[in-house]
């Protein structure tokens, strides 16, 4: 079984509050005759009227420890702050990815190069995978040129001119999948307009 909650507590680093040292015992006054073993404490109860209590040690001044409700009431309450925050963060998330949709998608608008019958397949890596895209001939030659771009959009890949696919990358990085280089040289010796 786990810990006690006292044993927590302490874990956490709360302290047991100290314990008030015990009265000391009074003593009956002597008397001349010898008394039956329970008088004494008989006196003693006596001694103290029905409406006047003992004096009870007060706890000595300096900083107070915090209570067993206080120490929850606390920890509730940054539960609380911390789901909420975590809320707040996910909708902000949720609300700029909302709005770099709609900026793509009014950027995207009209500007489709996709050619419903074109045949040859333009494979590129993404996400660790070989995917591709259907271009024409021509479209084929100018993509690997450089001219060309594809991008990512609502499950899409979208071929469009390389200023608009800049423009893409500026509004959503991680859409822009395929925009090769005209400057660069392939460093694994395959051409780029090699169909496979």
């Amino acid at each position: 079984m786990g810990d006690t909650l006292k044993d927590q507590l302490l874990a956490l680093g709360f302290k047991p509050p100290p314990k008030a040292p015990a009265p000391a015992p009074r003593l009956a006054a002597p008397t001349a005759r010898a008394r039956p073993a329970g008088a004494a404490q008989r006196d003693q109860r006596q001694a103290t009227t029905p409406g006047q209590r003992e004096p009870r040690h007060a706890r000595p001044p300096g900083p107070r420890e915090p209570d067993l409700a206080q120490a929850w009431a606390a920890r509730a309450r940054d539960e609380r702050d911390q789901r909420e925050q975590a809320r707040r963060e996910a909708e902000e998330q949720a609300r700029v990815k909302r709005e770099r949709k709609q900026q793509l998608q009014a950027l995207l608008e009209g500007k489709a190069l996709n050619d419903a019958a074109a045949e040859l397949a333009r494979h590129f890596p993404q996400g660790g995978k070989i995917r591709r895209v259907y271009v024409t001939a021509a479209q084929l030659v100018v993509l690997n040129r450089g001219e060309l771009g594809v991008v990512q959009h609502l499950g899409r890949y979208v071929l469009v001119e390389r200023a608009v696919a800049l423009a893409a990358a500026g509004v959503a990085p991680d859409c822009l999948v395929l925009l090769p280089d005209p400057e660069a040289m392939a460093d694994d010796g395959v051409p780029t307009d090699l169909v496979w």
